[in-house]
């Protein structure tokens, strides 16, 4: 638990720094993560607030960040105030209702998958142009397999360790948020991420009343 009242932990997914979002009027994708990564710094001193990323979360940002040529201060920055942390993949429990859940939800996920073949196959009979047929395919193909599923280690893992840790889940994927709430998580949108931060650090200075549940 953290020492101060209005502490917390907070997991972060790739998506919640990403997120236009976050952006104010005019900033590019660096400055925008230099003024979150200042708010995640100021609570990480103050308010005993504590933001981590898995390693495959961090993989893929940072892989990210570089492609986007986004300045090496700021992701010097990234890694100053977001600690990476590997899962105790051995110790968390994840409830069997949701492993279940899991197994149910891929099954028939496959099955739509198969489905979704068939048709293609059938237009392509229907001398449909092939490229055509193959790029609807892809589409269709992922979204009903993939879409709203658990399909990465870094989404896996970005679950266990909130659980481990009693944390916020904060990410702009839709896809996660259900799977948060099976795991019994907190979840937050990455674009109301540093507006939280914001309250938290006027809250603390007196000047503002925190709104809702603080997060833990």
């Amino acid at each position: 638990m953290p020492d101060h009242p209005l502490g917390g932990r907070f997991v972060l997914d790739t998506s919640a720094l990403l997120t236009e979002g976050i952006r104010r009027d005019g900033e590019d994708l660096a400055a925008a993560l230099r003024r979150v990564l200042d708010l995640v710094a100021e609570a990480t001193l103050s308010l005993d607030v504590a933001c981590y990323v898995p390693p495959a979360v961090h993989d893929e940002l940072t892989g990210i960040l570089a492609a986007r040529e986004v300045p090496e201060d700021v992701r010097s920055t990234l890694d100053n105030w977001v600690v990476t942390k590997t899962p105790a993949r051995h110790e968390v429990a994840v409830p069997a209702e949701v492993v279940g859940g899991f197994v149910e939800e891929l099954s028939d996920r496959v099955d739509r998958g198969l489905d979704v073949s068939e048709a293609a196959v059938r237009r392509a009979d229907a001398d449909d142009p092939v490229d055509r047929v193959v790029a609807d395919l892809r589409d269709e193909y992922r979204s009903a397999l993939r879409r709203g599923l658990l399909d990465s280690r870094a989404d896996f893992d970005l679950l266990v360790l909130a659980r481990e840790l009693d944390a916020c889940v904060v990410t702009e994927d839709t896809g996660i948020v259900p799977w948060a709430e099976d795991f019994g998580l907190r979840h937050r949108r990455g674009r109301e991420f540093p507006a939280l931060l914001e309250r938290y650090l006027r809250a603390a200075e007196g000047d503002a009343p925190t709104e809702g549940t603080v997060e833990q």
